[in-house]
């Protein structure tokens, strides 16, 4: 058999320009090019204010959101090459959850516009929790509305906290250790017993493990009061504000080798890489801000119309729409083998919902109230919060030796999500009786908080260690020890 020379060059030549057109596709900013080619349809939707539907709309901005998410994690891997890894994950993790405070602030507007307070409050009759929230978020609200928005507030703002654990955590946890069948993640530890195979989590974790274990013990007496106050915004927030002051102070880390478009963007000159990092934080963000937000009412409105409770799409679809960016930006690291950053971003989430989110509603509902004021809400509420509270009692007692299993994630899940079950239970059946609610609530207190005293008594050790790293951060920060020592 005879072969042409020519059609062996021919050959070549063609497969040599297939090869140079799959290289510029592969090209890092093809894939920059692509996050944001699916946000646009969105901004032009937001711009020329066209109206898609409940449907449409929810397809439309969940594309863009989820754009947004990529653009976002490749700006905060971009970033550690300048800042510490710790204040890049934090800055993420803030925008990542954007959307949750703008749903939160806008329900503590709504009460404090209204002139819900404890005493007009007080004897008021709400919306039914299985039947509110059609209105209640713009100023002219009757009372009603205005304490039932105090509620609700409240109620997206324990819900959003929940699902951050309850679904995050735990599944983020079972998709790393699936993950590590393909990339090896070297944070996946394989243990002897039955589902006994863990991710580990890098010690450095431990200055926002302590002081989320600071804001979860004051969660605990917020009910106590009456409703958040100031004493809560300077508790809550202030922790917030000397855990960043710790942090930015810490030393930039060579890290772990990046890959795809944050290696790309890393060889840019410092000032160029400082503008696309700053570029891409706040087109990212801009577009979490206002695609999130419809895609959460989209949400709601089609939950409501096939029959699912308001009060329930409240507390629960519109935050898992709101947190979205967040488990995108996260199951992105954690694809690349980066889960230990993966699990520092969410938990770099909860701290900052867990102070910062409780205590700025009451200044956006002093606000909007035009005068201070303690923004109030009902038993149910008292007993969201308790149980929130416990929820991250229980799931840090697990983390406290610096790794989670996948027994111990799938208790995290069933707990959430069977309580959820119930409490949907609860509202469609029971709406008009509302302590049977209260009750279950007490109950998964109860069990969060026995199950994670245990934990913590079996693992007192490593609760030594974990504060003592602490403080060595703390001190090193301050300028007055040397720097704690990283685990490898």
């Amino acid at each position: 058999m005879r072969v042409d020379a020519g059609e062996i060059s021919q050959g070549f030549r063609t497969e040599l320009t297939r090869c140079q057109v799959v290289s510029r596709l592969r090209h890092p900013l093809s894939a920059v090019v692509v996050a944001v080619a699916l946000s646009v349809p969105w901004v032009v939707t937001w711009v020329t204010g066209t109206e898609f539907g409940d449907v449409g709309t929810v397809a439309v901005s969940g594309v863009a959101v989820l754009g947004a998410s990529f653009l976002l994690a490749w700006g905060a891997e971009t970033a550690e090459k300048d800042v510490p890894r710790a204040f890049a994950i934090a800055v993420l993790a803030v925008l990542a959850v954007a959307p949750e405070y703008a749903v939160d602030a806008l329900y503590a507007w709504g009460a404090g516009s209204g002139g819900a307070t404890a005493e007009a409050c007080r004897g008021v009759a709400t919306p039914a929790h299985g039947a509110a929230a059609e209105g209640a978020v713009a100023a002219g609200n009757t009372l009603a509305e205005a304490c039932q928005d105090a509620n609700l507030a409240v109620a997206n703002m324990t819900g959003a906290n929940r699902i951050l654990i309850g679904l995050g955590w735990a599944g983020i946890a079972l998709l790393t250790v699936w993950q590590a069948r393909r990339t090896a993640d070297p944070a996946v530890e394989h243990r002897e017993g039955w589902l006994a195979t863990a991710v580990t989590l890098d010690r450095d974790i431990a200055t926002e493990i302590t002081f989320l274990f600071a804001a979860t013990l004051w969660a605990f007496f917020v009910p106590l009061n009456g409703g958040i106050d100031i004493l809560d915004m300077v508790i809550l927030v202030g922790l917030y504000v000397v855990y960043i002051g710790i942090i930015i102070r810490g030393d930039v880390e060579a890290g772990e080798q990046h890959i795809g478009v944050p290696a790309y963007l890393q060889q840019f000159p410092r000032p160029y890489r400082v503008v696309t990092v700053i570029s891409l934080f706040a087109y990212s963000g801009f577009l979490i801000f206002i695609a999130v937000e419809p895609f959460a009412h989209g949400l709601e409105n089609i939950g409501e119309a096939i029959g699912v409770p308001s009060f329930f799409m409240i507390q629960w679809i519109a935050p898992l729409a709101s947190e979205s960016p967040e488990l995108i930006v996260v199951s992105v690291l954690v694809y690349k083998a980066r889960s230990t950053a993966g699990f520092n971003a969410l938990i770099s989430s909860k701290l900052n919902q867990w102070t910062l989110l409780i205590g700025t509603l009451v200044v956006v509902y002093s606000i909007a109230l035009g005068q201070y004021g303690t923004l109030p809400f009902d038993q149910i509420q008292s007993g969201e919060i308790w149980i929130t509270a416990a929820q991250s009692f229980f799931a840090l007692a697990l983390l406290v030796n610096f790794s989670i299993s996948v027994r111990e994630a799938i208790v995290l899940f069933v707990l959430f999500i069977s309580q959820v079950l119930l409490e949907f239970v609860f509202l469609k059946v029971w709406a008009p009786f509302p302590e049977p609610k209260y009750e279950l609530l007490l109950v998964y207190t109860a069990i969060y908080l026995v199950l994670g005293a245990g934990i913590l008594i079996a693992r007192r050790k490593s609760l030594r260690e974990l504060f003592a790293l602490t403080a060595t951060t703390i001190r090193n920060a301050a300028g007055r020890g040397p720097a704690p020592e990283h685990a490898d």
